[in-house]
């Protein structure tokens, strides 16, 4: 229901788009954000920091996670415990590194209807950000175990209501956005074999505002904030005997991953359900 929600929501937008009269194209000095544009918006994407993310288990292989991985003397296996961003070089560091941060590139297209100071309008965005998302976890054989969200692209279509005082515009703008997400895993741990899934296109919501400031006629520059949010809750990664494991039978039972009576593996996924980043961009448009 709540992606069939933000599909309508975005084909709303988009039809929207292409519904406005052609009368209300023309831009006149009276109307200045009244009109079609293109433009384009970049700046530097943050990320929250996910306190307590962590990695979660099923050991039972009944789909349900939260189960302890135990070494063979029942002790935590896992109890060097977990950390928010990516395992640092060095399986005995025990540490993370901060989430990536990054630049972020988009092109834009509108189309905005000004009536006196109010100004109604879509907009519709396609780009890609550098920023990569990831929560790591220390066992104690040592090794370290990574898992790790990129954006590889973004889509989004917007609404956006403003108030304009001559030339300057205030808006907040709200929308469903449709995002590329690469689900990655890296490991330490050379005696288990590892396979990861997962990545795939996710529907989300974005939301913001900011200030757009015409320089002339048909050119203006602005400032803005949008909030993302996408849910990325498919990634998995199972957990089998590797090539050493196999060839040997006593570390094969003592292995935590493996040991009896569910001798077929282990799966992962992440406790954080959300990929959420806060960006802060220039932005700048070409008016007809």
């Amino acid at each position: 229901m709540h992606y069939t929600k933000l599909t309508a929501l975005a084909g709303f937008a988009v039809a929207s788009l292409f519904s406005v009269p052609a009368q209300a194209q023309e831009v006149t000095q009276d109307r200045p954000f009244s009109g079609p544009y293109i433009g384009a918006a970049g700046g530097y994407d943050v990320q929250g920091n996910d306190v307590g993310s962590s990695i979660l288990f099923d050991r039972n292989g009944d789909g349900q996670f939260g189960d302890s991985v135990n070494t063979i003397t029942g002790a935590n296996a896992f109890s060097p415990g977990f950390c928010n961003g990516s395992a640092r070089t060095g399986a005995a560091a025990y540490g993370c590194r901060n989430d990536d941060d990054g630049w972020a590139y988009y092109g834009r297209a509108g189309f905005d209807v000004q009536r006196g100071n109010i100004v109604i309008g879509v907009v519709g965005e396609f780009g890609k950000s550098e920023i990569t998302d990831s929560t790591s976890g220390f066992s104690t054989t040592p090794a370290s175990y990574t898992m790790a969200r990129k954006l590889k692209w973004e889509g989004s279509a917007r609404g956006r209501l403003g108030y304009a005082v001559n030339t300057t515009l205030f808006y907040g703008t709200f929308g469903a956005g449709y995002a590329k997400i690469d689900n990655l895993f890296f490991t330490t741990n050379t005696a288990n074999a590892f396979s990861a899934s997962g990545s795939k296109n996710q529907w989300g919501i974005l939301g913001g505002g900011g200030i757009e400031q015409k320089l002339t006629k048909n050119i203006s520059i602005g400032m803005e904030y949008m909030f993302h949010q996408y849910q990325d809750n498919d990634a998995r990664v199972r957990v089998t005997a590797g090539t050493a494991l196999a060839g040997s039978p006593v570390l094969l039972a003592n292995n935590p991953f493996l040991i009896a009576p569910n001798t077929s593996g282990t799966d992962f996924r992440r406790s954080d359900d959300n990929f959420r980043w806060h960006s802060l961009r220039g932005t700048v448009a070409f008016r007809f």
